[in-house]
């Protein structure tokens, strides 16, 4: 067993707020930081986090500030896990504070915005390699993890040792942590996993049934497969929790947001309507024009992560996109 740590968890959304519990529970000193002041003071008065978690309380260990430098002071972990748009500026914040004998990790699935490149390539610019890093990933919904029911997730990373010791903090009665060198197979499985869950919510808002939800899903491994391959991931990975595991979480229980974005938007629903109505970030929304910037740098072909970013940002009418795919030539199976 690990020693007691103490964590800083950045990003006070409801994957941030549940993985500061989860630590606690494992009896580490944790503190749970966020950038508005405005989204902390309910917090630290309340104890709860009831826009995202409503009904689970914090325990007296969790402490909750807005303060950077004191989250920071005298960490042995740093933890991002806020949203992709939001991680190169928070990282940047973070770096002047940052201890120098701490580890980093991140839970943020998804690629830059605007730029396509993975988070390790921006966690590296950033911080350079002063600071080992580890990124965490895996079918996880965050109330689940905040209950404590079972659940595992893989934490990958260039360095062993601070695998195995960020895995180590999270590994409890509840939670059993695997590891992995494979930081850009866990990183795309985390990103694609988003956008082929939209289209499997589109799919069902349409009505097509259990079918075509299967189908989209093996579909949608063979093309996470695909590019991971093409940008240097290893196949072993996308059959492991961070990529068939977290894929079949996401396109098939309603816990999932890009899910019920996707369900919106086969119903009916604009972009800008579903987005309101999951009051929280869809990544997929974002990732899939992403995935597909570097799909076409890789000339990898990706029929389903195209039709939902044709959908999303082309104004292509959803029935239209499933038509398309279904019309497409008949050919062998395989990835």
């Amino acid at each position: 067993m690990i020693s007691v740590a103490t964590v800083a968890v950045l990003g006070p959304g409801s994957w941030g707020t549940a993985l500061a519990l989860l630590l606690v529970r494992n009896g580490h000193t944790v503190r749970l930081w966020g950038h508005d002041p405005a989204e902390i003071v309910p917090l630290r008065r309340e104890r709860e986090n009831r826009r995202y978690l409503p009904g689970i309380p914090f325990p007296p260990a969790l402490m909750v500030s807005a303060d950077l430098a004191e989250i920071l002071a005298g960490v042995e972990l740093a933890l991002m896990v806020v949203p992709s748009h939001a991680y190169a500026a928070t990282l940047a914040r973070l770096r002047p504070h940052l201890p120098a004998d701490a580890g980093f990790a991140w839970a943020t699935k998804g690629l830059e915005p605007g730029g396509g490149r993975f988070l390790h390539q921006v966690t590296a610019d950033i911080l350079g390699e002063r600071w080992p890093a580890a990124i965490i990933s895996g079918p996880s919904f965050a109330r689940e993890v905040a209950l404590g029911l079972p659940t595992a997730v893989t934490v990958a990373s260039q360095d062993t040792d601070h695998a195995h010791r960020v895995a180590a903090l999270l590994h409890g009665s509840n939670l059993r942590a695997y590891t992995s060198a494979d930081v850009i197979g866990v990183e795309l499985g985390g990103a694609v996993k988003n956008v082929l869950a939209i289209a499997a919510g589109i799919a069902d808002g349409l009505g097509f049934g259990a079918n075509a939800r299967a189908a989209l899903i093996t579909r949608g491994l063979a093309e996470m497969v695909r590019l991971g391959l093409a940008v240097g991931g290893q196949r072993e990975t996308f059959m492991g929790l961070a990529g068939i595991g977290d894929l079949v979480l996401t396109c098939t229980d309603d816990q999932s947001r890009n899910r019920r974005f996707g369900l919106a938007i086969g119903r009916g629903e604009t972009a800008e309507t579903a987005f309101a109505m999951i009051a929280q970030v869809v990544e997929g929304a974002v990732t899939a024009h992403e995935v597909m910037r570097l799909a076409l740098q890789h000339r990898v072909e990706m029929p389903i992560t195209e039709q939902v970013d044709q959908v999303l940002h082309h104004s292509q009418n959803p029935r239209r996109a499933v038509e398309m795919l279904l019309a497409r030539d008949p050919k062998p199976e395989a990835v």
